[in-house]
């Protein structure tokens, strides 16, 4: 049988194989590196994006924010003013009762009654005074009972004072105050 010498042409595809081998382990290391690279660029491009997105929304919520802190102080002065006019229609509104509330304590009072001190707070008038005899504090409470605009007199005390040479009694009244045009129209 011919010999035949095979091992230099094995030792030649070997080293053929090893280089095909070599390359194309380059080249799927190159690729991939060029597929990480090219992941890399495209999320850090998409980052990059989403930050801007995000710096966009900040600045257009910080617009926001400042628009609703506007807001917040207009809807305040707002109720300040609406407040303000609803006190000034009241005191509008009950001009004409207090005017009413003097004429009806100058047409309730009997002679020889003076008053000192006049104080009305919400619906309590109060009222410090002198008369000359307990009789004008009776007839003053009498006519305080009789009347429409005023109810309960409750005489708290009588003092008797001394005033150039004459003896008054000095009387602590207090009396509540109605309304009748509102308590004829809650009926």
């Amino acid at each position: 049988m011919a010999r035949i010498n095979l091992l230099p042409w094995r030792e030649a595809a070997r080293k053929e194989r090893k280089q095909r081998f070599l390359v194309v382990w380059c080249l799927t290391v190159l690729a991939a590196g060029a597929l990480v690279f090219m992941g890399d660029l495209y999320l850090s491009s998409g980052i990059d994006h989403q930050h801007s997105r995000n710096k966009y929304l900040q600045s257009k919520i910080s617009q926001l924010d400042g628009r609703i802190s506007e807001i917040k102080d207009l809807k305040t002065k707002k109720e300040q003013l609406l407040e303000r006019m609803e006190v000034i229609q009241n005191l509008q509104g009950n001009r004409p009762v207090i005017v009413r509330i003097f004429d009806q304590v100058a047409r309730i009072v009997p002679e020889g009654v003076y008053f000192k001190e006049v104080t009305l707070e919400d619906d309590r008038l109060t009222l410090v005074g002198v008369a000359e005899a307990n009789n004008r504090i009776s007839a003053l409470m009498r006519n305080f009972e009789d009347s429409d605009w005023f109810t309960e007199p409750n005489l708290t005390a009588v003092r008797k004072v001394t005033a150039s040479s004459q003896y008054w009694n000095e009387f602590d009244l207090t009396v509540m105050q109605i309304n009748p045009t509102k308590a004829e129209g809650e009926l």
